[in-house]
């Protein structure tokens, strides 16, 4: 029970910190964090909850890595469900609790997006659904090769939440003008619930490509890793 727990306050903390810098502090008059500063926001998620509970959970924090890693022969399927529920819970608690305290502020409006991810005229650089589609895709293959190397144990000790949280932070530097970055179907839905119309519309593309993608990056590692030896 307690890794379960883990994972539902671990996907609460990437939600609240990922979309919460998008949502308060990325176009903060002038001085805003810009889309940098939220890249950075949810690489340091992942970092430091990797450090915090990684030895309890082993630190998903989502659906699409759980499968990914399950994929990769590194997770036992009968955890899969009970470990994507708690993501999800976690991201939707989130969710609320920063509808919370972006609503304190007059003239906030949830339908202008709220972190949501999105392809068409949804996308914050209006890309289309293909371009969406490959860019969930490709990232996740990639962040999910990043996390099946890093936790190789023939990888260097201590330094996976390092190299995770910086692909993660490089993956939202390469893909929030044509997504808003997903790579992960708990952190879309999360606050895609409070959006609706529009945002559970499309939340399928981001449950979709996010999974095809990290068990292709699982099954890549596998192979490549199995010809090193």
């Amino acid at each position: 029970m307690n890794k379960y727990a883990a994972e539902l306050v671990g996907t609460f903390w990437l939600v609240l910190g990922g979309c919460g810098s998008a949502v308060l502090a990325a176009a903060f008059p002038e001085l805003g964090i810009g889309l940098m500063g939220v890249s950075l926001a949810f690489g340091l998620t992942v970092l430091t909850m990797a450090y915090t509970i990684g030895h309890i959970s082993g630190c998903h924090l989502n659906p699409a890595v759980s499968i990914g890693l399950w994929a990769g022969g590194r997770f036992e399927a009968k955890e899969l469900l009970p470990y994507i529920a708690a993501q999800v819970i976690g991201a939707v608690v989130a969710g609320g609790v920063l509808y919370l305290i972006a609503s304190g502020k007059a003239g906030f409006d949830v339908s202008s997006g709220f972190a949501s991810n999105g392809y068409g005229e949804h996308s914050p650089a209006q890309y289309s659904l293909l371009a969406a589609l490959v860019t969930e895709v490709v990232m996740t293959m990639m962040f999910l090769f990043i996390i099946m190397g890093a936790t190789d144990e023939r990888a260097p000790k201590g330094f996976a939440p390092i190299a995770i949280g910086l692909g993660l932070t490089l993956i939202h530097l390469i893909s929030i003008p044509v997504t808003n970055t997903s790579v992960n179907p708990a952190r879309s839905t999360g606050v895609a619930l409070y959006v609706g119309d529009w945002a559970m519309g499309q939340l399928w593309l981001f449950w979709l490509a996010p999974i095809a993608g990290a068990v292709l990056g699982a099954t890549l590692y596998r192979f490549i890793s199995k010809q090193a030896n």
